[in-house]
């Protein structure tokens, strides 16, 4: 049951860590990229839906995006979920297409956009630092009942921990990483 407990976990960490990537590659850093948009959803044909499903997004410019909706009467849906959003753009209506022109990051921008990921990247450390806990107790009990001996409990919390420190350096690199890309002008 141990070994189970351990691949559940350090499988739930890995997550942990895909789920953060993803969230911080939402995080703009001055130049356009279509993950920006990605997560957005938009209130479409009575249900909400990703706008990757009702729209092609290009990255034309370096600063820009292209929102082309497949059915023209998605445009204010998009756009209403576009302004709605925390990524900070407006849209621009431009026919049948959306611009959102992405400007320089300020300095200040920039600071405020590092502080908005290490919130990220603590919020990750600390879902990995529950699963750990709940591991533990999982072992602690299992050691209670008699499932397992107090050596092999010790070997399983020390195995544990080197995961927890594994996936908690995953999550500073990729933090360190993110945030060189934030401040490089």
């Amino acid at each position: 049951m141990s070994s189970e407990t351990l691949t559940a976990t350090e499988h739930k960490m890995a997550r942990a860590v895909e789920v953060l990537e993803r969230d911080l590659t939402g995080i703009r850093t001055g130049r356009a990229s279509t993950s920006i948009v990605d997560h957005l959803v938009a209130e479409a044909y009575g249900s909400p839906m990703a706008i990757n499903q009702l729209a092609g997004i290009s990255v034309p410019e370096a600063h820009q995006i292209v929102i082309s909706p497949w059915d023209r009467g998605t445009l204010a849906a998009i756009e209403k979920a576009i302004l709605k959003s925390d990524i900070g753009l407006v849209p621009n209506v431009d026919g049948s297409v959306i611009r959102l022109n992405i400007p320089p990051l300020t300095e200040e921008r920039r600071k405020d956009l590092v502080k908005q990921m290490h919130k990220r990247m603590e919020e990750a450390r600390i879902e990995i630092r529950n699963l750990r806990r709940d591991a533990a107790d999982q072992f602690k009990k299992e050691e209670h009942d008699g499932a397992l001996g107090t050596d092999d409990a010790r070997r399983e919390l020390e195995h544990l921990q080197r995961i927890t420190d594994k996936h908690v350096a995953d999550v500073d690199r990729v933090g360190a990483a993110k945030e060189q890309e934030i401040l490089e002008v």
